[in-house]
């Protein structure tokens, strides 16, 4: 009997599962085994203090003999989960080969990036396998930027306009295809452009990964085998905070791409954040209020710096840089609203907006696309509807402090009514609207 020749039975599993994803659920398994010891402590010492017994060194920590036991709970899980990892790290090599593996599923490639976008800085922090690194990819592939000849050789075909799409949170490259269409394809075939996808980890800061595009997006500009004449950005929700990063990237640094940036298009992009964040950091407030639900606080701290930043639409370092993310900022900043201003322009009590203004980039044309479930525009509408996920002023930039305010032209903007969050992917309404601003002027569509 030949063994030699894989079964397809064990190439359809390793679509989805592969060896070494063990090591990394072992690692994920230590991390939350600490923290639900952490949390049990929390609540024992919450009890202690009641019975004016003495606490640990550390908050939430119990003290005497209690404190040396959780201690020594602790010290054994973690011993044994680096003892696992060590040895796993050591086997793993021999039975599990990257090369060999059959292409991925879209079901894996779908739970590895939302994965990434609830802790996505975790897994980077602690080396995680699972942690999703950046690409930039064309026709379904890694572009090897690192390998300038071979890169020519895939983009063989490459037109002088290069089309980078952005997808938000939680979501990978694949996902811009919905329902069969996909804007990217849609653009690249109308306009005579090509389109090149950038898969990150959305878990990570928006500056970080809008720092790592301008500079992925100049070693691609370098080696792009035909005269680029012109480069479009297109964001999904946080892409286009991620776009807005990057841009800001490279004319800080003088980039050479920043120059032939001439389009940036924004798909329900938070530019003044998420009220689901704002709402999830409320609770950490009101967790962290009392003793005794203050342990699990530790619960929603879990989730990820991309996710925090979606609070108020961080696009700098300097947003967040230095600032406990789920603190409650009790004092006003420098940037708090100005007097006169109603309380959302900071964010509201314990929740100050720190952002220094930043407008759209000169010499670049910007557009929104904002969505709402809403039949119709209207006082509630703008104020308390939305598309499931952001609020229409929060896509069109508004801000009730014009100094954070994003100008958009009049026809720069573009609500789409009875339409959701992720319908924005599959709307062909909105695929013609993009047409319309993107397309020559000669070859725009009329309305």
């Amino acid at each position: 009997m030949d063994t030699s020749k894989p079964k397809p039975g064990r190439d359809a599993l390793l679509r989805h599962v592969r060896p070494g994803d063990l090591r990394a659920a072992l690692q994920l398994t230590t991390q939350a085994a600490t923290e639900v010891i952490g949390i049990a402590e929390g609540v024992h010492q919450a009890v202690r203090g009641r019975l004016g017994l003495p606490a640990g060194t550390l908050p939430q920590r119990t003290g005497g003999l209690t404190g040396q036991i959780y201690q020594g709970i602790r010290g054994v899980t973690q011993f044994v989960g680096h003892g696992l990892d060590s040895a796993l790290a050591s086997l793993l090599p021999l039975v599990d080969d990257p090369a060999q593996h059959p292409v991925a599923s879209p079901a894996r490639e779908a739970v590895l990036a939302a994965l990434n976008g609830v802790m996505g800085d975790r897994l980077q922090e602690t080396g995680n396998p699972l942690a999703q690194p950046m690409e930039l990819r064309y026709q379904g592939q890694r572009l090897p930027l690192d390998r300038p000849a071979l890169l020519q050789e895939r983009l063989a075909q490459a037109s002088p306009h290069l089309l980078v799409l952005l997808h938000g949170l939680c979501m990978n490259d694949t996902q811009w295809l919905r329902k069969g269409h996909d804007h990217g394809a849609f653009l690249a075939q109308a306009l005579g452009a090509t389109p090149v996808y950038v898969r990150y980890n959305t878990g990570l800061h928006t500056s970080t990964s809008g720092r790592d595009v301008a500079r992925y997006l100049e070693g691609l500009a370098a080696h792009w085998p035909a005269p680029l004449e012109s480069i479009t950005l297109l964001g999904h929700s946080m892409g286009g905070l991620v776009a807005r990063a990057a841009c800001d990237e490279a004319g800080r640094t003088g980039m050479a791409w920043r120059s032939q940036l001439k389009h940036m298009v924004f798909l329900g992009t938070p530019h003044q954040g998420a009220a689901l964040e704002r709402a999830g950091h409320g609770l950490d407030v009101l967790l962290a209020a009392t003793p005794f639900t203050a342990p699990f606080a530790r619960l929603g701290q879990l989730r990820s710096a991309g996710i925090t930043d979606l609070r108020h639409g961080y696009v700098r370092d300097a947003d967040w840089a230095g600032r406990e993310r789920f603190g409650s900022a009790a004092a006003p900043s420098a940037n708090a609203a100005p007097q006169g201003a109603s309380p959302s322009a900071a964010g509201g009590p314990g929740f100050e907006d720190h952002r220094d203004p930043l407008p759209l980039p000169e010499g670049v044309a910007c557009f929104a696309v904002a969505a709402t479930l809403a039949p119709r525009r209207g006082l509630l509408t703008e104020r308390l509807h939305g598309d499931g996920l952001v609020s229409l002023r929060s896509a069109l930039g508004q801000h009730d402090d014009p100094r954070r305010q994003l100008v958009f032209a009049r026809d720069g903007q573009y609500i789409a009514y009875r339409t959701g969050h992720l319908e924005l992917l599959s709307s062909p309404v909105v695929a013609q609207q993009l047409l319309r601003w993107l397309a020559p002027p000669k070859d725009r569509l009329e309305d």
